[in-house]
């Protein structure tokens, strides 16, 4: 069984050595002074929640081609990055190879077997020029939603603070061997990672508080306690949420709690920084087509309004462009 995890930055590097630790033979594309630390001296994972420290020496490298095909793919780079990178993952696959996208926002794949009118429409906020599509195609494809939360504390060592829920799902709801395969071997690793009938439930799940509260706490510099408990930034939240919720409903996603619970769980999270806002204030690309944009999309593919998600999305974007965090996809 040969694994890559193509993009090994925090996520990356933490499944991936979570999966080395329970015997599977990984292999992480990454680049930079992270990959020459792991080149030269290996990977070092710390866990605050579960306390375990694991180091391990997998094989690294920036360069597809020097790997041998692969059984999956779990790519985990952010949302820009992996439309961008499509092609790089032609020399990795055989002719059953698959590819798990975890990335944040609606899948690229998402109306792949949906079986009603939207079947096979594209999202161009999420894979421009359709290149994941061409290049890694719907049917390889699984969907996930992660979880964990994990940092690079330097080049080589990668620190998870918590989270272990990593969700998996075929796009038609079936229980395939691909998926049952996969479920047990990141299950043994540690994650809780039951195969789902409607992994995009789930995403909707993830993406609903996304959707509001990370472009809001770029806006704002507010962390999510702070937003919920802003009366001002709250009700531009909920606003969101709630168009959010109506795209979802059309297409047929029933949200399990209320808006309420779902601010109120958001809001217990407490003084934690969204990752959108972490990446603005490090200068680093922002992941806000996958998170908002593409709710836009999806809304007017179903013929929903979002004026509001809309309208935040253009002034976070517009703070993005002159922070240098905003890449083009269309270039």
């Amino acid at each position: 069984m040969n694994i890559c995890i193509f993009g090994s930055g925090a996520i990356g590097s933490y499944i991936g050595a979570l999966l080395m630790k329970s015997g599977v033979k990984v292999s992480l594309i990454c680049r930079g002074e992270h990959l020459n630390a792991i080149q030269n001296n290996g990977l070092l994972m710390q866990s605050e929640e579960t306390g375990v420290e694991y180091f391990c020496k997998p094989l690294a490298t920036d360069n597809p081609n020097n790997l041998q095909k692969q059984d999956f793919i779990i790519v985990t780079l952010k949302a820009h990055s992996a439309a961008l990178t499509a092609k790089s993952l032609i020399p990795l696959m055989k002719d059953n190879t698959t590819v798990i996208t975890a990335v944040n926002g609606l899948p690229w794949w998402y109306f792949y077997k949906t079986n009603n009118k939207y079947e096979n429409m594209k999202l161009e906020s999420v894979d421009p020029k359709n290149l994941q599509w061409k290049y890694i195609t719907p049917e390889r494809s699984l969907g996930c939603v992660v979880y964990p939360a994990a940092e690079i504390k330097a080049p080589g060592k990668v620190y998870h603070m918590e989270g272990d829920r990593f969700p998996i799902g075929e796009p038609d709801g079936t229980k395939s061997n691909r998926v049952q395969e996969l479920s047990k071997i990141l299950i043994n690793s540690g994650l809780k990672s039951p195969v789902r009938k409607n992994i995009r439930a789930d995403i909707w799940m993830k993406l609903w508080g996304n959707l509001a509260f990370n472009p809001m706490s770029v806006l704002t510099g507010e962390t999510l306690e702070e937003i919920a408990n802003n009366s001002s930034s709250c009700s531009v939240v909920k606003k969101m949420m709630i168009e959010g919720q109506a795209v979802a409903e059309a297409l047929g996603i029933h949200f399990p709690i209320s808006l309420e619970k779902r601010i109120e769980g958001t809001k217990n999270v407490g003084a934690h920084k969204t990752s959108t806002l972490q990446d603005y204030e490090l200068g680093r690309p922002m992941e806000i087509d996958a998170l908002t944009k593409s709710v836009s999309e999806a809304g007017k593919i179903v013929n929903v309004p979002t004026p509001t998600i809309d309208k935040i999305y253009e002034e976070v974007k517009l703070k993005a462009i002159k922070a240098g965090c905003y890449i083009d996809p269309n270039l």
